[in-house]
């Protein structure tokens, strides 16, 4: 039996398998970057050992830094987790070859497997079905088509291609995206099927030639091939989910598959069904199932890694439904771009459990309050899972509990994962692969813009009592209150879309709330533009102004907390300070603004028409030279960061003047990266 399990992986995968460990009385060991070393997961570890260097390349993925690290804390099992080595038979073979256990398949069924072409002609031969593919781009003969890596996954070396004069530079990106993911750019060509559903099935096999399917999850609602919401079960006929089980299983008794894996198929609009992959792994959304079956996935891996035979004979039964999200740090703004920094604040309301099934809410996080985002690996936070007797419950629970968490510091996609889970489209589970590009209403932020005035109110009031709580003389004064009445507060913030905000407002005696108005970038709001009009004065500065709906009261103001009664509904702000940053959560949404300094410093300008890095980063290409001219749309150069490449496009037509990087070159956030003069000014 295992009695000290090393977990070759990080972050949310390695809290998972602990909290298996910690029930079954497994002892756990970590291994960690310098760039985790004071991550959640290496704290709940009972020992750990340090990979110097920050990189995959230079840690996670260095197959004698981990045996090394097994036999110095006396490990005498290793879990690959469901990343970096999970799929690589040369370390599976390696661990077996140290004497110690390996908690996954055998080295031989993740080699048929980790090759997908290979594993596409395994397959057919079993009799699985196949989509049409091609492995040079000269051999095309339908559009649209998918450019896909040959191994590993997680939409990594994957591009659509509807013509073919996009084929070639299609797969170029695909290849070097993929070695530089997986350390492998071989790639493949896939016809593509438009509106399909991606539904995949969870197997498990033991070593006595058992295998079974658990179940299977619809995981269609994707972004750049990502997956981003999954559901257990898939909404199937039955004559179909037993095909597709079947289907599953044969792939897995075609390798004589032992532990936990994942089949992957797209249904077509017509019902058809195709393989698209297996993963010889657990996969990220597999606590979906263990809501819907009760089981403990992980350790029926342990399990059958001891070599037992499974515990269950047949498909369990599914009981209600249940959905997860992957909660990801991204710029909406920058068209979901990878996100890092520091997560000031990070509380999701509800959850009853962490790691291990349950019928609830289940967060499986890699991340707490403080925790570092960094550039060096997968932009993913958390996951987060609802389960209830029916899909309706389950999405209002997932999306409410989306809604009231505080997330600080770092920007995420909650809000599209809320708008997706309370759209009229999910609820009538109209949902495919192309969801998202039919449904861009969802990208918008759950904050309205009319909304913004009142919470940058919030944010003014309470950052004044803050200050009057800290303040060495006269703090019992209402906070705002001024002895001139005349003349009020003022507060400029900017908020995250870049635009400036400007908050006036001016208390009575009494510390209510006199008068109030905002403006953004100079613009005075009104009732049609950004929220309540400023009221004139009264007269009176004892007297509270505005009328109808734009009746504004001031109820309570505390540093943490403001609420505001809006034509007789009171609503409450809650509001936390890191520095200049006011992150305010409110009922309607949530806004990160950020105080600007009463007397700012003069800084340098940035010259017009500078692109700046989006995040950290290294550059891979450079398409373009000082002096050429180019259209809008161009691709200038080639960002490489979080394991994925973010091109940079010309905003518009015009003429390089600068390009001060370089192929190889390394930038920080903001670095600028080129200078695109319009057409009219360059001349």
């Amino acid at each position: 039996m295992i009695s000290r399990l090393l977990v070759a992986n990080r972050g949310e995968i390695a809290r998972r398998i602990f909290a298996t460990c910690r029930a079954l009385g497994i002892e756990t060991v970590a291994v960690h970057s310098d760039a985790d070393a004071e991550a959640p997961f290496v704290a709940e570890a009972d020992q750990c050992v340090r990979l110097p260097g920050h990189t995959p390349v230079e840690t996670y993925l260095r197959i004698d830094l981990i045996l090394d690290a097994a036999r110095r804390c006396g490990a005498d099992a290793v879990h690959p987790g469901y990343g970096f080595l999970a799929e690589n038979a040369d370390f599976a073979t390696a661990v077996a070859d140290a004497g110690l256990t390996w908690v996954g398949p055998p080295a031989k069924a993740i080699a048929a497997m980790g090759d997908k072409l290979a594993a596409k002609a395994l397959l057919a031969e079993a009799g699985v079905p196949m989509l049409p593919s091609w492995t040079e781009a000269d051999q095309v003969t339908d559009f649209p088509v998918l450019v896909k890596a040959a191994a590993g996954g997680g939409g990594r070396g994957m591009r659509v291609v509807r013509d073919p004069a996009g084929l070639p530079e299609a797969v170029a990106s695909a290849r070097r995206e993929a070695a530089s993911a997986f350390g492998d750019g071989t790639v493949f060509i896939e016809r593509y099927v438009e509106r399909g559903r991606h539904v995949e099935v969870q197997i498990i096999g033991d070593r006595n030639g058992t295998v079974l399917a658990l179940g299977e999850r619809d995981c269609s609602i994707q972004r750049r091939h990502q997956k981003i919401v999954e559901e257990a079960p898939a909404l199937l006929d039955a004559e179909l989910r037993d095909r597709l089980h079947q289907a599953a299983v044969a792939a897995g008794q075609a390798v004589d598959y032992v532990g936990a894996g994942t089949v992957e198929f797209l249904l077509s609009e017509e019902g058809e069904f195709f393989f698209l992959e297996m993963n010889t792994r657990l996969q990220v959304e597999h606590p979906v199932t263990e809501a819907v079956t009760g089981l403990d996935l992980v350790r029926l891996q342990l399990l059958v890694a001891e070599g037992q035979p499974l515990p269950v004979s047949a498909t369990p039964p599914v009981q209600g439904h249940a959905i997860e999200v992957r909660l990801c740090a991204e710029n909406p703004a920058q068209g979901y771009r990878p996100a890092t920094g520091t997560l000031h604040r990070f509380t999701v309301p509800g959850v009853a459990a962490e790691f291990t099934p349950h019928q609830g809410l289940r967060l499986d996080s890699g991340v707490i309050d403080g925790s570092t985002v960094s550039v060096h690996y997968d932009s993913m936070l958390a996951k987060l899972i609802a389960w209830a007797p029916t899909r309706a419950e389950a999405a209002r629970a997932l999306a409410g509990a989306l809604a009231r968490a505080e997330l600080h510091g770092v920007t995420t996609n909650r809000d599209l994962l809320v708008r997706v889970l309370r759209s009229p489209e999910f609820a009538a589970a109209q949902v495919d692969t192309g969801f998202l590009d039919r449904h861009p209403e969802v990208l918008a932020p759950l904050l309205p813009p009319a909304e913004l005035p009142l919470v940058a109110l919030a944010g003014a009031l309470a950052s004044a009592a803050a200050r009057r709580a800290a303040a060495p003389v006269l703090a019992g004064l209402p906070s705002g209150w001024r002895n001139v009445p005349a003349v009020g507060q003022v507060t400029r913030f900017t908020g995250g879309d870049g635009g400036e905000i400007e908050v006036r407002y001016r208390l009575d005696r009494a510390g209510r709330l006199a008068q109030w108005s905002t403006s953004t970038d100079s613009t005075a709001a009104s009732p049609n533009h950004a929220g309540p009009a400023p009221a004139a004065p009264s007269g009176s500065d004892d007297a509270e102004t505005g009328d109808g709906t734009d009746e504004v009261a001031l109820i309570e103001a505390g540093p943490e907390r403001v609420v505001l009664e809006v034509a007789g509904v009171r609503r409450g702000y809650r509001v936390h300070r890191v520095g200049s940053e006011v992150f305010v959560d409110g009922p309607n949404g949530a806004a990160r603004l950020v105080e600007s300094p009463r007397f700012p410093l003069p800084g340098a300008a940035l010259a017009a028409g500078s692109l700046l890095a989006p995040l950290p980063g290294a550059v891979t290409r450079v398409h373009v030279e000082v002096g050429q001219q180019v259209a809008a749309g161009d691709l200038l150069l080639t960002l490489e960061a979080m394991k994925l490449e973010h091109p940079v496009h010309a905003p518009t037509d015009g003429v390089v003047t600068e390009l001060p990087v370089s192929p190889g070159g390394q930038v920080d956030t903001g670095a600028v990266l080129a200078v695109v003069n319009p057409l009219e000014e360059a001349s």
